[in-house]
């Protein structure tokens, strides 16, 4: 039987707790995973920064209930989903909106269910074994929902992640309805295909989005229904990467940020990103390399590719202004 959640309000002046519930969801479950599953380990690669209105992190339970609040824009409507986790490591999942069915449905997958590290060996990479085995609650996310994550990369293109979050929060507040449920107040569903073609261009000016991000974004939601579709191939692979960049202004760098997170893939590396090749040559090797230097690195693990690069952000590792290669944090209990 799973372990019951006990949830309460802050505690009070008196020192007391005071117990509350959430409304009736409209689809629930207790996922109990076969293998750990650390909720912040695994979510962390979809916020977009202090404000996100589609990702709202409660640990302490200000809003009730300690857990994450996420909003989708599901194939059957807009939804609100909220995960919380026992000592025990169960996930109690509930939702509310049109799409809380399909929300539920896609627990398991969005927690890394159907993500299997088993082919890789780090055996010839003492650190990282080490950082693997300290953080064995990491697994990669299937979000199933390849037009958001793909409009939140294209924002990102050449422009700073700060820059880029504000973008995104400006226009999903702007353009995306109230999240469904008891959902915390300010959060937002992420706008559908209509609503993106139809953002005037001043608006887009006023989220600091250039015009050739812009067309990027508009033409993405244009093609939205075949690029869902592409879901259908599985977890990533060369023919999801083809498809994903017949879209005008879609890159290597956005192509592999969308499919590492929509459809799961375990090998996509970011190729383009501005730090990340530097980040795993500190790593690997004690300095600073181009991506090409990157891929050779990564070769050994290939089918695992990105994996490997979750593991090395996971562990703590910050590229030094001088140092030695990586070092292991360990941030169990963290």
């Amino acid at each position: 039987m799973a372990e019951p959640l006990t949830y309460h309000d802050r505690v009070g002046a008196a020192g007391t707790a005071t117990a509350v519930s959430l409304p009736a969801a409209v689809a629930s479950t207790v996922w109990s995973p076969a293998d750990p599953v650390d909720l912040r380990l695994v979510l962390s690669q979809l916020g977009r920064g202090p404000g996100d209105p589609t990702l709202v992190w409660d640990l302490a339970g200000r809003h009730g209930v300690p857990g994450v609040w996420r909003t989708l824009r599901t194939p059957e409507g807009p939804a609100t989903l909220h995960l919380a986790q026992t000592a025990s490591g169960d996930v109690h999942a509930r939702a509310w909106g049109p799409g809380a069915e399909w929300a539920i449905d896609g627990v398991p997958e969005l927690l890394g269910a159907g993500d299997d590290p088993s082919g890789l060996d780090l055996s010839g990479a003492p650190a990282l074994a080490e950082a693997a085995r300290r953080l064995p609650g990491l697994r990669l996310a299937r979000v199933g929902l390849v037009v958001e994550m793909l409009v939140a990369a294209i924002l990102e293109q050449k422009v700073t992640v700060k820059e880029a979050h504000a973008s995104w929060r400006r226009l999903v507040r702007r353009y995306g309805e109230p999240a469904p449920g008891p959902a915390p107040e300010g959060m937002r569903v992420f706008p559908d295909p209509h609503t993106w073609r139809r953002i005037p261009s001043w608006e887009w000016h006023r989220a600091g989005v250039d015009p050739r991000r812009s067309r990027t974004c508009v033409e993405a939601a244009r093609v939205a229904s075949s690029l869902e579709r592409t879901l259908d191939l599985g977890r990533g692979g060369p023919e999801v990467h083809a498809r994903l960049r017949t879209v005008v202004g879609v890159g290597i760098w956005t192509a592999a940020e969308t499919s590492q997170r929509a459809h799961g893939d375990p090998d996509e590396v970011s190729v383009g990103d501005y730090h990340l090749h530097d980040i795993v040559g500190w790593a690997l090797t004690g300095g600073p390399v181009d991506d090409d230097g990157m891929l050779e690195l990564l070769e050994p693990w290939r089918g695992h590719r990105q994996r490997v690069v979750r593991i090395i952000l996971a562990s703590g590792f910050r590229k030094p202004r001088f140092g030695p290669k990586m070092t292991i944090q360990d941030h169990r209990g963290h």
